[in-house]
């Protein structure tokens, strides 16, 4: 899986490079629906990772974001899922805080996962039973146990909506960042306590990070407590997901449950 791995931060690597090119330029973007925007960066970006992963990997499965599923993932031995750039909205103003996501999905579970935020070159890796790394240092989960003293790494759109308020007073901070998969990979480098996302993910928002948090020391549960399965026919996960140590993370579920 070593091998996988190196491809992964090469594709990873190169196509951070190509976005920046974007970072800081008027961009021509298009709404995808939903108030979803995509840019030529987000396309240009898809297309060099499909050339590198699937030209070294031509019989594996793919789903992106930017892609058009094909349902003939599903029969596939292995799957790359990937978001050419999570966090679009923080890249088109300017923010640094988007990230080029990829992982390699074998029978369900994540079992390679890059995260690269090119505009602050911070490299997240993860194998399978190899542990979590940024930038070739292994990285671990915080020790916080208690809420009360613990920094919940949210979305900004939700907070801004108000949809974390409920949780405020239980918290020791809160703090809003850019892209789901970034939010992830800061709470396996220990960077922030806890992630909790109110909203539905996609496969591709997630998977990278989630494989990233499980070799770090934790999890990323669903919000009815349940680990997810990838490749599924549909890859939306409905209800939202919290990520972090599991004591922490029992305790959200448990929070959750009593506030919403």
């Amino acid at each position: 899986m070593r091998d996988k791995l190196e491809l992964a931060l090469d594709a990873g690597r190169k196509t951070g490079a190509l976005t920046l090119e974007y970072f800081g330029r008027q961009a021509d973007v298009r709404d995808k629906g939903n108030g979803h925007p995509v840019s030529t960066a987000d396309l240009e970006a898809d297309l060099l990772l499909k050339e590198i992963l699937l030209g070294a990997c031509p019989d594996y499965g793919w789903l992106s974001e930017e892609t058009a599923d094909d349902a003939r993932r599903l029969r596939k031995e292995a799957v790359w899922i990937v978001d050419p750039i999570d966090g679009t909205r923080e890249f088109l103003q300017r923010i640094p805080e988007y990230v080029v996501s990829i992982a390699l999905v074998r029978q369900g579970e994540p079992v390679v996962g890059v995260i690269f935020n090119p505009a602050r070159d911070e490299l997240y890796a993860a194998v399978r039973g190899g542990g979590a790394f940024l930038n070739g240092k292994r990285v671990f989960c915080s020790a916080t146990t208690r809420l009360d003293q613990a920094t919940l790494i949210v979305s900004r759109s939700e907070a801004g909506r108000g949809e974390v308020d409920p949780f405020h007073p239980h918290l020791g901070r809160v703090r809003p960042l850019g892209s789901v998969s970034y939010k992830l990979a800061s709470v396996a480098a220990g960077r922030g306590d806890l992630n909790l996302s109110v909203q539905p993910k996609n496969e591709w928002d997630v998977c990278a990070g989630d494989l990233l948090v499980r070799e770090a020391g934790g999890l990323m549960l669903d919000l009815n407590g349940r680990v997810r399965r990838y490749n599924q026919l549909d890859p939306l996960i409905d209800g939202g997901l919290v990520a972090g140590n599991q004591d922490l993370t029992s305790a959200m579920l448990e929070l959750v449950g009593e506030v919403v």
